[in-house]
Formats: structure tokens, C-alpha cells, sequence
């Protein structure tokens, strides 16, 4: 019997021992950024952009000024991998296509200053659709586009302010709900401090929404979206691309998102080129 007590003692301690590390180590587990200066700024006809958040830290995100006074603006929030310099072609795509675009920079990623973090993106998310406001630009030209982890910002964002669109690339209701799904063997819900809750803050978007998704998701499997779209007030849309893949390339759905665009907002998307 003690021997069966002490082996349940250590195991107990074993365990608690891990999900200490777990929390301790979690955002290392969730953010992955890229804090290289963005090199392709000149290539895509960026304007490096210096954006100051509520807290003070110094962001750099590119901004593509629209082609007429009234076109859409893309507000474009990447994921938590790597940074802006791989989304240059689908940033410039957007350009091309006749939208304004800030796409922005993280902190802690690609240039910008501070350590990521779900309070951080939520300010620096502030930070860049404010500075559309004082640029004249008005929320009925606004189109929130996120990707993956950006996703989430991207619906609070929605929740919060008015925009004309939402368009996610592979979105899911929450962050706490992909990692209980990863690590069922530990207490998520009350380990994780960035849970980026995108379900609780879909019943209050009044903008229309597109979400694109792959029908196999290694990343975020396409239930995750499927469930964030029975929370969304308003009808949406989820369009769904054949194959395996997270956040597809940009060419495989440019039309559609296009059209989206177009839509929603004003001027509509007249090409540029």
C-alpha cells in the first residue's frame, strides 16, 4: 500500500510538474515570430509604416495606399508564424486588385518592437484600425482580413468596431479549444493565458463574413471553423478548398475574395493594375 501511495505521489508531482512547465513556457508554444526587418517592403511598393500602440511599443507594418478616395482598405493580420515577408505576394495580390492595405506587423515580429501576447495584438490590432480613422478612412471602406492565429484578432476586432467585412483564412473558434485538442491530458482551460476567444466575440460581429478553409487543416481542422461559424449572429460564409493545407495560397481563392470585397464595401474592387 505505501508503495502504491508513493507511486501515485510521484506521478502526481510528475504531472504537476509538467503543466508548471506548460505554463510557463505556453506563449513559446503559441508564437512563433520572424523579428528579421521586413525585407520585400520596396518589392511589393510598401511604404514601411510606423504604427505606436496605446502601451508605447513601436510597431512596423507596410501600408499600400488605396488607388481612390473611396476604394476598400484591407486591415491584414497575419499569423503566429514567421511574419509579413511571406504574405508579400497576396498583400501585393490585394494592391493589384484595387484595396488600400495595412497589413501589420506584429510586435515582436518583422521589425517591431515588445514580445507577443493576446493583450498585445489586441492593442496593436487598435493601434492600426485607429489609424485608418485618422487617415479619413471610414469603417464602411474597412475590411478585416485574418489569417490563422490573426483570425481571432481579427473577429474581436469585428465584435468591437464597425468594419464591412470580415474575411478569415483558416480561422477556429479559439486558441483554448485548438490546444485541448493538442494536449488533452492536461487542464487547458485553466492553464492557458492567451486563449484568444474568437467564439465569444462572434455573436457580436454585424459584418458580413467570408471564411476560407482547406477540407483536411493539419493546424486547425476544419471543424474548428465550422463550430466559430454557428457562433457568427449573421449569416456567413464558409468556402471550403479541396485538399491539405493551412493558410492556402492566395491565388486559390483571389477571385472569391475579390468578389467579397467588392460587395461589402462602397467603391467595390476595381483593378489597380
Amino acid at each position: 500500500m505505501k508503495a502504491l501511495q508513493r507511486l501515485a505521489l510521484g506521478l502526481l508531482l510528475t504531472y504537476a510538474g509538467l503543466c508548471a512547465l506548460v505554463f510557463a513556457a505556453q506563449r513559446q508554444l503559441l508564437y512563433f515570430p520572424d523579428p528579421n526587418p521586413l525585407g520585400r517592403t520596396e518589392a511589393i511598393g510598401a511604404q514601411l509604416l510606423p504604427l505606436l500602440t496605446p502601451d508605447g511599443v513601436q510597431l512596423k507594418s507596410w501600408w499600400l495606399a488605396p488607388p481612390s478616395a473611396h476604394a476598400p482598405v484591407v486591415l491584414y493580420l497575419h499569423g503566429n508564424g514567421a511574419n509579413l515577408d511571406n504574405r508579400a505576394e497576396r498583400i501585393k495580390a490585394l494592391h493589384q486588385d484595387g484595396a488600400g492595405v495595412l497589413a501589420l506587423s506584429w510586435r515582436g515580429y518583422g521589425g517591431s518592437a515588445g514580445s507577443p501576447s493576446e493583450a498585445g495584438w489586441a492593442l496593436d490590432t487598435r493601434a492600426a484600425y485607429d489609424w485608418l480613422l485618422q487617415q479619413g478612412i471610414t469603417p464602411d471602406r474597412i475590411v478585416a482580413y485574418g489569417e490563422s492565429l490573426g483570425t481571432t484578432h481579427a473577429v474581436m476586432l469585428a465584435a468591437e468596431r464597425p468594419v464591412a467585412a470580415l474575411l478569415l483564412d483558416s480561422s477556429f473558434d479559439s486558441a483554448r479549444a485548438l490546444a485541448s485538442g493538442i494536449y488533452p491530458w492536461l487542464p487547458v482551460g485553466l492553464l492557458m493565458r492567451d486563449p484568444h476567444r474568437a467564439d465569444l466575440a462572434a455573436p457580436r460581429v454585424q459584418a458580413p463574413v467570408l471564411q476560407v478553409h482547406c477540407a483536411t487543416d493539419p493546424v486547425s481542422p476544419l471543424a474548428h471553423a465550422q463550430a466559430l461559424q454557428a457562433h457568427f449572429a449573421k449569416p456567413s460564409q464558409l468556402l471550403v478548398l479541396e485538399g491539405e493545407c493551412h493558410v492556402p495560397s492566395y491565388a486559390r481563392y483571389r477571385e472569391q475574395a475579390k468578389g467579397f470585397i467588392g460587395t461589402h464595401t462602397p467603391a467595390g474592387m476595381g483593378s489597380s493594375r
